[in-house]
């Protein structure tokens, strides 16, 4: 590549010096033997692609520029062929620059890894060591201003953190014993240590990493198939010049044809803006998983939402106890079951129980969109749903069925408890809905999508409270995974482009089901895997975005496409209708065209839909806040 550069250069300063000689010295002979030289130099490096091109039987566009080259070799046109081979060469310069500016999310992610950490030594000391000689459960120094080189948790120490690069917010987040931290990361200030739990590629950082390069270089049906247009358009163009050269008769003619019809802005056009539009999306934090995803994603009609986590915080609060017969021993084996599991009502029940001690269980199983089956201290424990409890045939009185109504009427996610096949507790847990939510599906609905559908394992009322809230289209409650993916199924059916926005755990069959599966949370290893499109900040305002920028990068791609063909048709037609084309005029016109698509895309860089620009206006109103958990900032978030 330094010496097609090069090539390129001593082209250039030869045709000036060859404009020098004809304007400076009336040296018509030094005029033609410099562009002759400038034809021979640049016209190698564009032969030899052609050649290789030729050797797996695919006529590129470098074997038209060869052609054209050559023929005005033959018609003695030493100047249109010098001009012609620079401003090819140039063009193709111009274009890899460009293209590694729109690949500027990649280098700007591999930058903020470390190359070096702080390791422990035996005797307590640190030592400097290579990053790749760090493993699972090593004990790393960071002080302030270091990059973060493991996926870990505080073990010491205390910080604050910028996790931009993960969660695309730059709000720096407080560190403290037992908090995670992230590869990747920046210690804004403090001095915290960190034992690692994942090291190098299988850090989050490094799966973002593997997740936009994959991305970038993947192709989407319109990439393939303006792929597969170019393989059988360039032959035409070579044909045809060859019928127009043996008709008129005319050699520079036909060798125009050669060089106009060149589609280089076709097929740089698309995946120019793919790549820029995924470049954009990570530095938000939002990852598509390649260019077919925006694609099918910019045209959905249907969404999707789980509740908990979703639609709401996930954090929920206990708001109410019922207890029937022995409570006090069926909270005490309550707590020693949710200890163990990672559910976000378990973190509320251990909460609200925090004085309780837990009991060792024996064994355990989870009953799935039911609950957990466990063995506590000799007992049988059931903790889930009504469903749990039908399938165990637990019996239910009618003073119990009125409690479990009047919870949620109140708009509480129901826990039940039961013990040796008695019902014992029921608790009534409430999540708040996330704030803003209710403008962020306006947005959504601004933006075309039609349907948007509360599926949760709720009861309905809860349900129906949450849907009615925030005016959706329809809402289901009590529904198991398989019947969330039935209900993707159907719509599907029905002809609908269909997205459903999950945790990445629970909901892995409608994510995979769905046409484009969102996942919301902090970039866990499942939801990377399991779905389309990840939100590595679980801020709800990012599905809008995301959407807008898959909208405006189709759009651009479009765009593209339009610039790349009416420049090709204007060219053919001016070049056999009119005087004043030639073979010069054409390539600049033509590598222009190649320049305006690739600037086109990098519009994308840059881009921020109205609801984040509204967003940044109010937030900056209020930069004097403490945090990201002000009113102030909440009001907009």
């Amino acid at each position: 590549m330094k010496n097609r550069n090069r090539l390129t250069a001593a082209t250039g300063i030869l045709i000036v010096l060859a404009f020098a000689a004809k304007w400076l010295f009336k040296s018509e002979a030094a005029e033609s033997g410099l562009l002759l030289a400038a034809s021979l130099i640049g016209g190698f490096p564009i032969a030899t692609s052609a050649w290789q091109a030729l050797k797996v039987k695919v006529i590129s566009i470098d074997l038209l520029v060869t052609l054209a080259i050559l023929g005005a070799f033959v018609i003695q046109e030493f100047e249109e062929s010098a001009i012609v081979a620079f401003l090819f060469l140039f063009g193709a310069y111009l274009e890899q620059k460009t293209l590694a500016k729109t690949r500027s999310a990649i280098k700007e992610l591999v930058e903020m890894v470390p190359e070096t950490a702080l390791r422990q030594t035996a005797d307590g000391d640190f030592e400097e060591v290579d990053l790749d000689d760090l493993d699972e459960g090593d004990i790393v120094l960071v002080k302030t201003g270091g990059k973060i080189p493991v996926d870990g948790e505080v073990v010491s120490g205390s910080g604050t953190a910028n996790e931009a690069s993960i969660t695309g917010e730059s709000m720096p987040l407080d560190k403290k014993p037992g908090d995670p931290v992230y590869a990747g990361t920046i210690l804004e200030n403090g001095t915290i240590r960190i034992e690692a739990e994942k090291v190098g590629d299988e850090t989050t950082f490094g799966k973002i990493i593997e997740l936009v390069e994959e991305a970038q270089d993947s192709k989407s049906q319109a990439e393939r198939l303006i792929d597969r247009f170019s393989k059988y358009y360039t032959p035409v163009v070579l044909l045809l010049a060859i019928i127009v050269g043996l008709i008129s008769q005319d050699l520079e003619l036909a060798v125009t044809i050669l060089v106009l019809g060149c589609p280089g802005a076709l097929v740089i056009g698309v995946p120019v803006s793919n790549v820029a539009g995924i470049g954009n999306g990570a530095k938000q934090g939002i990852l598509f998983k390649g260019s077919e995803v925006i694609t099918k994603f910019s045209k959905v009609d249907t969404i999707m939402f789980d509740k908990t986590g979703t639609l709401t915080y996930g954090d929920p609060r206990v708001s109410q106890v019922k207890k029937y017969g022995q409570g006090q021993l069926a909270e005490q084996l309550l707590v020693s079951v949710e200890k163990e599991s990672a559910h976000p009502l378990a973190k509320a029940i251990t909460g609200y129980y925090e004085d309780l001690e837990a009991k060792e269980v024996e064994a355990s199983q989870v009953l799935q969109g039911g609950g957990i089956v466990a063995q506590v201290a000799g007992q049988q424990v059931l903790v889930g749903n009504r469903y749990l409890l039908d399938q165990y045939h637990v019996p239910v009185t009618k003073q119990m069925e009125r409690d479990m109504e009047e919870l949620a009427s109140a708009g509480n996610s129901l826990v039940l408890v039961a013990v040796n096949g008695q019902l014992e507790l029921a608790l009534g847990l409430k999540d708040e809905i996330r704030a803003g939510v209710k403008e962020d599906l306006a947005a959504l609905k601004k933006l075309g999508v039609k349907n948007l559908l509360l599926l949760s394992g709720d009861n309905q009322k809860t349900v129906d409270l949450v849907a009615e809230e925030l005016d959706l289209t329809e809402a289901y409650g009590q529904l198991l995974p398989e019947d969330k993916a039935e209900f993707v199924k159907k719509w599907q059916a029905a002809g609908e482009i269909v997205a459903f926005v999950g945790d990445g755990i629970n909901d892995s069959p409608s994510l995979a089901r769905a046409d484009i599966g969102i996942a919301m949370g902090s970039g866990t290893d499942v939801a990377i895997e399991t779905s389309n499109v990840v939100l590595m900040n679980g801020s709800f305002d990012r599905i809008p975005r995301a959407l807008a920028l898959a909208k405006a990068t189709r759009r651009n791609m479009i765009e593209n496409i339009t610039i790349a063909l009416a420049v090709v048709a204007v060219l053919l037609v001016s070049v056999l209708a009119s005087s004043w084309m030639n073979m010069a005029i054409g390539m600049f016109v033509h590598e222009g065209s190649i320049l305006v698509v690739i600037l086109n895309a990098m519009r994308l860089l840059a881009y921020r839909s109205k609801l984040q620009k509204s967003r940044k206006l109010i937030e900056n109103n209020f930069s004097q806040a403490a945090g990201p958990y002000t009113k102030g900032i909440e009001s907009i978030q």
